[in-house]
């Protein structure tokens, strides 16, 4: 628990960019019609990309004794990955919709 709350105070302002971040990305979300969700899907991926680079980033920068971190990080990572190839499979069938059939 100690370490919780040191790791909390040591990095104040990322625990208050992180809050902004999910309400501003609800926010933004719960606003754009439904025919743009997967268009934006693939945008989204971008993203997810530059989450993984940086948990990459933040695992390598980790001491090995400090297991919340490398929670954190291990976590960024898994979900950066769901968020990718879930992207990349919404977008590959939005995209099969527009090729031609074969009869």
């Amino acid at each position: 628990m100690i370490q919780v709350l040191d790791f909390l105070s040591e990095n104040i302002l990322s625990v208050y960019l992180l809050l902004f971040t999910v309400f501003l990305g609800f926010e933004l979300i719960s606003k754009v019609p439904t025919v743009l969700h997967t268009p934006l899907m693939s945008g989204a991926n971008a993203i997810s990309g530059i989450v993984m680079v940086g948990s990459i980033i933040f695992l390598r920068m980790a001491d090995p004794q400090d297991y919340l971190s490398l929670a954190i990080g291990t976590l960024a990572m898994i979900m950066a990955v769901i968020n990718i190839v879930g992207g990349f499979a919404v977008t590959n069938r939005m995209l099969s919709m527009f090729k031609k059939k074969n009869k």
